[in-house]
């Protein structure tokens, strides 16, 4: 009695500050409800955050059993905490997706469904302390896995200014990115640049007048894409849905939440490739691949927000969804 006690008060102050978006949506088109799901059917969150999406389809489907991936154990032992009235309908593995679908378990069976969120969690930015937003004086750090790899602070600080600017450029899609490289080298020539809030300040200095009073802050770009990088988030992308779908059950389904146009470029890609008809290189004059595609598009387009979602949860705001049927 006095360890339920203990597990109530425990969820009772356990205060989730991520909102899942298109929540509604992913529920719908992601249903185990009827062919070719079996009353148990088995679902891959790829990335749990705090749980949001993991929470509603245990609550929706009762049958439904779900592994939760994620690769910062902080937030997934928050994850653990709040899904802990699941049981063992509920598992967890830390680490990064693509490792994960590269040697997935042969104790686990095919998924019915697969999940990908490829959002930041509101938590980081709130709660981590790392340094992923600019509102806050934190180490410079961006790492979702805080013990794996190069840190945001090492890579400003010993990339050479061409790298600064390709990196910032190419995943922030900023244009003043050489402006901003050389100022972070022209700082760090006097102390190393150790904080966030360090950062954002050589970065609003380095930018014309005009653009620092635009729609957005002008270190939100950088700071998007040396997160991106130290992280490989869009070089885990390709990999990983290759590997997910080699797993994912003929007749499953599988989901990829994407937040800004280089993320969502790649999984219509790779989508639309899977459901070609014929898949043998152009210069090949004669099909061999049987001209059967792989997978069925249920959604032609990217699924977005509603305004009313929009207007209760800003950063859904550049969320898309897209979903694939497996068929061979």
């Amino acid at each position: 009695m006095e360890q339920e006690c203990g597990v109530a008060g425990a969820l009772s102050n356990l205060e989730i500050v991520h909102t899942p978006v298109l929540l509604h949506e992913t529920l719908e088109y992601l249903s185990p409800v009827g062919e070719p799901y079996a009353d148990d059917a088995f679902m891959v969150d790829s990335t749990l955050g705090e749980g949001g999406h993991s929470e509603a389809f245990l609550k929706r489907f009762e049958n439904l059993r779900i592994i939760g991936l994620d690769a910062d154990p902080k937030i997934q032992a928050r994850a653990k905490q709040r899904l802990m009235p699941f049981g063992n309908r509920m598992s967890f593995h830390q680490g990064w997706f693509n490792d994960f679908y590269a040697n997935y378990p042969d104790s686990l069976p095919k998924p019915d469904l697969i999940l990908f969120d490829l959002g930041i969690s509101v938590f980081h930015y709130e709660r981590s302390g790392r340094g992923f937003s600019f509102r806050y004086d934190e180490p410079l750090d961006m790492r979702l896995n805080p013990d794996a790899g190069d840190s945001v602070e090492t890579v400003v600080n010993t990339k050479s200014e061409k790298e600064l600017a390709d990196i910032i450029y190419m995943y922030g899609e900023e244009r003043y990115s050489r402006r901003i490289a050389s100022a972070i080298c022209e700082a760090r020539r006097m102390s190393r640049i150790v904080s966030s809030k360090v950062l954002a300040d050589i970065i609003y200095r380095a930018v014309p007048a005009p653009y620092r009073h635009g729609a957005i802050h002008p270190a939100t770009k950088s700071f998007q894409a040396l997160r991106i990088a130290v992280n490989h988030e869009l070089d885990n992308i390709p990999p990983a849905l290759s590997s997910a779908f080699s797993v994912l059950k003929t007749g499953g389904k599988m989901g990829v939440i994407t937040f800004h146009s280089l993320e969502d470029r790649i999984v219509k890609n790779i989508f639309r490739d899977l459901a070609k008809a014929c898949i043998c290189p152009p210069e090949q004059a004669i099909c061999t691949c049987g001209g059967k595609p792989r997978a069925e598009l249920l959604t032609r387009k990217p699924v977005a927000p509603t305004d009313d979602e929009v207007s209760e949860n800003s950063p859904s705001r550049s969320a898309k969804l897209r979903v694939i049927r497996k068929l061979r």
